[in-house]
């Protein structure tokens, strides 16, 4: 994922300021930006143009420290004036800490949307362009109302489009069409099947992507779309599950869900992946899961964008134990524990160099159409699988 843009201008000098929650990623991601960029231009690296353009490091170092009462303020610490500036985000970081009166606090996605504004606010319209990376898109599950509630996610895209923010760069979100609420301003939404295929290929060699021994499955209605791309790209079969609900009954502000039904083909004997944008407390992942498995299934996978897992691991220690699931794979885009880490099912699906080609393309204001698209890459992936196959017999 190398590119090199020849005499392409960039838009201006690149800076990222990652907030706390998201420094080990964005210090990866710094590395193969930095990789690219040695590679790229060397010819007018003399030139005015070109002035910061090879760096060797583009992060600038920010704080949000906070005072007794729990306020805080936002500090950039490094001028960004006429700079093209990224601000990372990782809301869902809740391992960070502060101290209110003396008790510690866990940082909520409130709080890190709030430092987020912090550090767009303390750039004060000195760089030349604004742009924000949320790989988890705040407040994405409260994305479209259905009776007397708040939209969350829409007012905290025009919020910060009103701050001045030109792009919002997030990963596979709950709803792309939330992007509506502010349809003159750039909103990206990426998405990872590529590298859930690379991380499954490097801890299942023995993976056989075929109609005869593979199926697609999506755990509800949403994840359609995701499901049926991917069963395309690979050339196999697809099922869906869908959620029956009871509507008379709200618990955890949800309806709860009474039964899984599925739709689809004879699982017996197969290996089937499942696919979804997150792993919240994993209660209907599990449940498709064990029904899956109880179809007769082979082996079960299962590939999300963000793993949450807000109820904790023992229940998939369990499935895990009773052979329900087999694999879990999730991108190092969102914080995770050291004890998932740890984990003997988990497979890191690794998203920084993608995440570098994609600053790198916007950077220089070109399309980001030959990194966003994964279905060549894939095939190029399956192919050099298959030949390796081929030549192991």
């Amino acid at each position: 994922m190398n590119f090199s843009y020849e005499s392409i201008l960039p838009i201006a000098p690149l800076k990222i300021a990652a907030l706390a929650g998201c420094r080990e990623l964005a210090e990866t991601m710094d590395k193969y930006l930095v990789e690219f960029r040695q590679k790229s231009n060397q010819e007018f690296q003399d030139q005015p143009n070109f002035h910061g353009y090879h760096e060797d490091t583009y992060l600038i170092k920010t704080a949000c420290p906070r005072f007794g009462t729990g306020e805080a303020k936002g500090i950039i610490y490094e001028s960004i004036r006429g700079a093209d500036l990224f601000i990372l985000a990782d809301v869902t970081n809740h391992s960070l800490t502060y101290s209110i009166a003396g008790q510690e606090n866990h940082m909520s996605p409130d709080d890190h949307y709030q430092d987020l504004k912090r550090i767009i606010s303390a750039a004060n319209g000195k760089a030349r362009r604004i742009n924000v990376i949320m790989p988890f898109l705040y407040e994405s599950r409260q994305h479209k109302r259905s009776q007397r509630e708040s939209l969350d996610c829409a007012f905290a895209l025009q919020e910060l489009i009103d701050m001045g923010v030109s792009n919002i760069i997030t990963f596979d979100a709950h709803d792309p069409r939330v992007c509506n609420a502010i349809p003159l301003y750039g909103f990206d939404s990426f998405n990872p099947p590529y590298q859930f295929i690379k991380g499954l290929f490097r801890s299942v060699p023995d993976l056989k992507i075929d109609k005869d021994h593979l199926m697609v499955i999506s755990p509800d209605e949403g994840a359609m779309s995701r499901a049926v791309y991917f069963a395309g790209v690979l050339g196999v079969e697809m099922g869906m599950f869908y959620k029956r609900r009871d509507y008379s009954v709200v618990v955890g502000g949800k309806n709860p869900i009474v039964a899984h039904e599925f739709l689809g083909d004879d699982l017996h004997g197969k290996d089937a992946i499942i696919i979804d944008d997150m792993i919240s407390s994993g209660e209907s992942m599990l449940d498709v899961a064990r029904q899956i498995k109880e179809r007769g299934a082979k082996r079960v996978f299962v590939c999300v964008t963000f793993g949450l897992f807000t109820d904790g691991l023992k229940k998939f220690d369990e499935y895990y134990e009773k052979g329900y699931i087999d694999k879990v794979v999730t991108t190092n885009l969102n914080y995770r524990t050291p004890e998932l880490l740890s984990r003997p099912y988990y497979v890191e699906a690794t998203m920084t160099k993608f995440l570098a080609a994609i600053i790198d393309c916007i950077n220089h204001d070109v399309s980001t159409e030959h990194v966003n698209d994964p279905t060549e890459r894939i095939h190029t992936l399956l192919e050099k699988y298959e030949n390796l196959e081929n030549k192991e017999k």
